[in-house]
């Protein structure tokens, strides 16, 4: 054991005559020189080479990095040699690293003599391949730590073996946490720019999407309206046609006379039903007068004119926001609306039916519209919820296609059905009340 603590000593003196200690006074200076490299630098690899000039004269170095830790992923900076740790721009799992002992707290610091052949850092996934391609033979590492976390790791390289010594951690050390400070600012802000990318990205994601659908909502607009027109220019014309072929039938055959005037009776009443599918899949009004007119005279059709005895009331507290929407948007809330007055007049047996609009503020100061249905009929049990489940299914379709969020419940008393649209809007002084 003599032996052993001789010939450690020995080496120790030769590493040192081979390389000086610096004074405390050079050590300081160069610590605040590397201060000062540092201000004002925006990203980690020019951070990493204004400050290796400086620390290779505290520290020399053949190859200097900065690993950096994101949760459990971490990336690397070089300076001097480049090797496939810097070289390659994806993150990689701190598990994989050389170093992982130190980055997981596990060791206060790493000091090897001969990397090459040093077994921690060697192991299943170790990602050490540049330690072998580059002879980085001495390496010391040691902990860049802020608030009691390891961030990181500051690492030196060189080609000798045997190069650092124990009394080197302690300067290394020092350079760590001067660093450190700057090299927690600079992961802060770049996440906060990847967070910000990200959140661009996912909003161009969903405007994107938020265009498709309205694209697609045009398009079934467009065809429902093409197939409108077909209707009224060849069905119904051909209705008409084997009507009035009816009717002089009717004028000439007295035998036949009351089953034929049945017959005629039940072609007027598909026509009637016809013409009210035409005038619904081309919304003249809502487009020539806009949002108020057209339920306004939807609700006349559906309602007064069916002679179902059922009031109808519309109320519109937004001042026209809807008409200052887009027009397949518009078209798409119309259907929606449509399709919630249709469904409690075929099931919920009401007596009155209501459709109100109004602009509402929402959390974080925007403001969203909102379209509220509400009749006072059976309520929404299991079976009429059975029977109406179709139209219900397609208002929410409609409703996710354009972005907005569509709630059913049963109104307060137990007493029929609210179907309630909200839709946020782009903020703008018009909602600004």
């Amino acid at each position: 054991m003599a032996t052993m603590r001789y010939s450690d000593a020995a080496e120790e003196v030769r590493r040192t005559a081979r390389r000086p200690a610096m004074r405390h006074e050079s050590v300081f200076r160069h610590l605040l020189r590397i201060s000062r490299a540092m201000a004002g630098r925006l990203d980690f690899q020019s951070a990493i080479q204004a400050v290796s000039q400086e620390m290779q004269e505290v520290l020399p170095h053949d190859h200097l990095d900065v690993c950096i830790v994101h949760r459990d992923m971490h990336v690397a900076y070089e300076a001097g040699l480049h090797t496939d740790w810097g070289l390659t721009p994806a993150m990689h799992p701190v598990v994989g690293s050389p170093i992982r002992d130190l980055l997981m707290g596990a060791e206060p610091f790493l000091i090897s003599d001969d990397a090459v052949n040093d077994a921690r850092f060697r192991f299943d996934g170790a990602f050490s391949h540049p330690i072998h391609d580059q002879n980085l033979r001495s390496r010391l590492h040691v902990p860049l730590i802020v608030h009691g976390e390891i961030i990181g790791a500051l690492s030196c390289s060189k080609h000798d073996t045997g190069y650092y010594r124990r009394t080197d951690i302690p300067l290394a050390q020092h350079l760590a946490d001067t660093l450190a400070p700057y090299l927690y600012a600079l992961r802060a802000a770049e996440e906060l720019r990847r967070s910000a990318i990200e959140e661009a990205a996912v909003r161009a994601r969903e405007e994107g999407l938020r265009e498709g659908a309205l694209r697609l909502t045009e398009e079934l607009e467009h065809e429902r309206q093409r197939i409108g027109m077909d209707l009224h220019d060849q069905t119904l014309a051909d209705l008409t046609r084997i009507e009035r072929r009816l009717a002089r039938l009717e004028a000439v055959d007295d035998a036949r006379k009351g089953e034929i005037a049945a017959l005629s009776g039940a072609m007027q009443r598909c026509m009637a039903g016809l013409r009210e599918i035409i005038d619904d899949a081309r919304p003249n009004v809502l487009e020539l007068f806009g949002f108020a007119d057209g339920v306004e005279d939807f609700l006349h059709r559906a309602l007064g004119d069916s002679g179902s005895g059922i009031e109808g009331r519309f109320v519109d507290r937004s001042d026209g926001a809807v008409d200052r929407l887009a027009p397949a948007l518009r078209i798409a809330l119309f259907r929606i609306v449509q399709e919630a007055v249709n469904n409690a007049v075929r099931h919920a047996e009401p007596s009155r039916i209501e459709v109100e609009v109004e602009v509402r503020m929402v959390p974080g100061g925007r403001h969203a519209l909102y379209i509220c249905i509400r009749d006072d009929g059976v309520g929404f049990d299991s079976p009429l919820r059975r029977r109406r489940a179709g139209g219900i299914r397609n208002m929410q379709t409609r409703a996710r296609l354009v972005s907005a969020e569509l709630e059913i419940e049963r109104r307060s008393g137990g007493t029929g059905t609210q179907v309630t649209l909200s839709l946020a809007l782009e903020e703008d002084a018009r909602w600004r009340s």
